[in-house]
């Protein structure tokens, strides 16, 4: 099976679905934080080992916390996931933990920043051309 195939693409998706489900519903770790999210999985073509981008909600330590309890849960859910999911081999779930919505986030912010500063930059700049004008026109 080729990495980009329709087959590899339908497999991801399905294990993407199941995963979050049993994230959501299935794992009682205190450690996992309840607004934890899959964001992303790539399963390889072997279907031997599996990537699974998690992204949380919440603090560092929260983070590293949910990180800690989804590893050590990480048999637990490959057997969750065998049971739901028929595939030759289930695959071997590596937790990686995604930036990208935080960083998003933060993006977004330093850009309503930039535009409130350069916003009141202009309005600065009306105003004295405005006197200028008003000066001259005297």
């Amino acid at each position: 099976m080729r990495k980009n195939s329709v087959k590899n693409t339908r497999v991801n998706g399905e294990v993407h679905r199941v995963l979050a489900e049993i994230i959501r519903s299935e794992i009682k770790d205190p450690r996992i934080q309840p607004m934890t999210s899959v964001v992303a999985v790539e399963v390889a073509p072997d279907l031997k080992t599996c990537k699974a981008w998690i992204s949380v909600l919440g603090d560092e330590e929260s983070q590293k916390d949910t990180l800690a309890g989804l590893e050590s849960a990480e048999g637990y859910i490959r057997s969750l996931l065998a049971k739901k999911i028929n595939l030759r081999n289930t695959p071997e779930i590596k937790f990686i933990l995604d930036q990208s919505i935080a960083y998003g986030v933060s993006m977004a912010k330093r850009i309503d920043d930039i535009n409130r500063e350069d916003d009141a930059r202009h309005v600065e700049t009306d105003i004295s051309a405005t006197e200028i004008s008003a000066d001259t026109a005297e």
